[in-house]
């Protein structure tokens, strides 16, 4: 394989991975009973922000292993 095709794959593979994880951002933002952005942002909830952190780690972790195979 040539070095361009590689670098293709990467970054088409990373827009997916990015795209998955903003959809799972979505669905659990529309799940949970408050708005975790405006407490995050606004209101400076420190706990919530780390809860949403280990999320999207988590997440992320498992889109890695999905598009690693």
């Amino acid at each position: 394989m040539n070095i361009s095709h590689l670098v293709i794959n990467s970054l088409v593979f990373s827009a997916v991975g990015i795209v998955i994880l903003f959809i799972a951002y979505f669905i659990i933002e529309k799940i949970t009973p408050e708005n975790t952005w405006k407490k995050i942002t606004q209101e400076n909830n420190v706990a919530v922000a780390i809860v949403f952190a280990a999320l999207i780690i988590g997440i992320s972790m498992i889109i890695s292993a999905a598009i690693h195979g």
